[in-house]
């Protein structure tokens, strides 16, 4: 068996939570991508020999733009699941030849020091696997029906981090005999359940996941960059017509009229993805998506506010908040406003306190007073690296 020593880093997930549409792993952090700086941390460690890197479906370009011609063993298609993931990319490794030891490492954690990799190292003389782990600090208590229940003893709790490591030979035999039909939460888990002892090491707070939009702002404080904000303002109107639907704020609503347009005619929507490029400065929505091409015509206008906020993401921005004011006499706004609000986060990826809607009306003045349309303004602010 060879002793070389390999690293399995897994950027196979779509971060969600972090906001935007891009995926974490392909964002970036003071100029670099977050799956560059933990590619770097590793390749950078003398003792591990080569890196294979597990990305979802699809992300296989992505990848390669973002490690722009690092030395990569291999780039691995992942799974559904994280462990299925590992699963592959072990498989990769098996079949060029194996290794003596092996870490997992997750790219959400990108700022990896080298000391850990050290001690995890040092711990595979004497135990299967090891893992780092923090202290936990604050008080915890079980809790039942929204009311605090016994205390637990935190003296024996800790916070795992990756990357773990294992001999190699143990990791590919237990994940092998692992039962498919069961989710694990960590390598650990499925080494452990074999019957291996998995020894602790010491963390590092600086491998905190990212896991929310703030996160990336902490994580570039931490590399010393600023940020500035930046605020856009949008505006659309579209008019009423008969046999039309009423689709508001990314959600349908009863009426008798709807409102006429290329796409499905959102002028909530619009007017955000408007405010969002505004504070971009690139442009406004019929620049990225022309009324005069016809693949536009009855499309959802949530994949207008989509793509308006991977652009943020590209940029490495973060929406701080939105402000949507929608002007019309009818219908009633307010039965809808928490529908609304809800979608607008579901889709910009947002906590619903970054999401404000409100309607007026125009005291029956103008076009929107005599029901002939309705329109909609909207501000977005930004804060984006200083220097972008």
């Amino acid at each position: 068996m060879t002793e070389k020593t390999v690293a399995l880093l897994v950027a196979a997930g779509q971060g969600n939570r972090a906001g935007g549409g891009t995926p974490k792993q392909f964002r970036m952090i003071g100029g670099k991508p977050v799956l560059a700086h933990a590619v770097d941390a590793l390749i950078a460690h003398p003792g591990i020999d080569s890196v294979t890197v597990v990305v979802g479906a699809g992300q296989e370009a992505a990848a390669m733009t973002a490690l722009a011609g690092r030395p990569i063993a291999a780039i691995v298609e992942g799974a559904d699941s994280r462990r299925g993931s590992v699963r592959a990319g072990l498989e990769q490794i098996a079949s060029s030849g194996g290794a003596g030891r092996i870490l997992i490492h997750d790219a959400a954690r990108p700022f990896l020091p080298a000391a850990v990799i050290d001690r995890l190292l040092s711990a595979l003389d004497e135990a299967a696997g090891a893992i780092p782990v923090l202290p936990v600090a604050d008080t915890l208590v079980r809790h039942q029906d929204g009311r605090a229940d016994d205390t637990v003893d935190r003296d024996t709790l800790a916070r795992v981090q990756t990357p773990q490591a294992f001999h190699f030979d143990t990791l590919l035999s237990a994940h092998r005999a692992w039962d498919s039909q069961r989710e694990a939460t960590d390598d650990a888990q499925i080494v452990r359940h074999q019957g291996h002892d998995v020894l602790l090491v010491t963390g590092d707070e600086r491998l905190e996941k990212l896991t929310y939009p703030e996160d990336f702002v902490r994580a570039e404080r931490g590399l010393g960059v600023t940020r500035s904000t930046r605020v856009g303002m949008g505006y659309d109107v579209h008019r009423l017509a008969d046999r039309e639907e009423l689709w508001l704020g990314g959600i349908r609503i009863p009426h008798d009229r709807g409102l006429s347009g290329h796409s499905d005619a959102d002028v909530a929507l619009h007017a955000l993805v408007d405010a969002l490029l505004g504070a971009l400065a690139e442009g406004d929505i019929g620049s990225h998506f022309p009324p005069s091409d016809p693949q536009w015509r009855g499309v959802a206008s949530a994949r207008f506010l989509e793509y308006a906020a991977d652009r943020v993401a590209k940029r490495d921005g973060i929406i701080e908040h939105i402000d949507l004011t929608i002007i019309c006499e009818a219908p009633k706004i307010g039965p809808h406003r928490d529908a609304m609000r809800a979608r607008i986060a579901e889709i910009l990826a947002l906590s619903l306190d970054r999401v404000s809607v409100k309607a007026t009306t125009t005291e029956r003045l103008g076009f929107a007073g005599r029901g002939e349309g309705i329109a909609a303004q909207a501000v977005a602010t930004l804060s984006l690296p200083a220097l972008s």
